[in-house]
C-alpha cells in the first residue's frame, strides 16, 4: 500500500541542497515519489512493502537532513 506524508526538514539553505536531498533518496527502495522545497517540506510517497518511513527519515538524516517536529 502507497503512504503519503510531507516531512520537515531541517537543513535546506538552498536549490544545492535540495539536490542533495533528492540524491540521498534516489535509489531508496520502495519511495514512488519525492519533492522537497526550499521550505524544508519533503512530500514522499512510499510503498509500505517495501520501505518504512523510519527507513527514509534514516537515509535523509544520513544526508544531513533532519527531521523538525512541529
Amino acid at each position: 500500500m502507497v503512504q503519503s506524508e510531507t516531512i520537515q526538514v531541517s537543513g535546506i539553505r538552498c536549490e544545492r541542497c535540495v539536490g542533495r536531498l533528492a540524491g540521498a533518496l534516489r535509489g531508496h527502495e520502495g519511495i514512488e515519489q519525492a519533492t522537497a522545497n526550499l521550505m524544508g517540506q519533503v512530500q514522499l510517497s512510499w510503498d509500505d512493502e517495501q520501505t518504512n518511513r523510519e527507513a527514509i527519515v534514516a537515509s535523509l538524516a544520513r544526508a544531513g537532513f533532519h527531521p523538525v517536529e512541529s
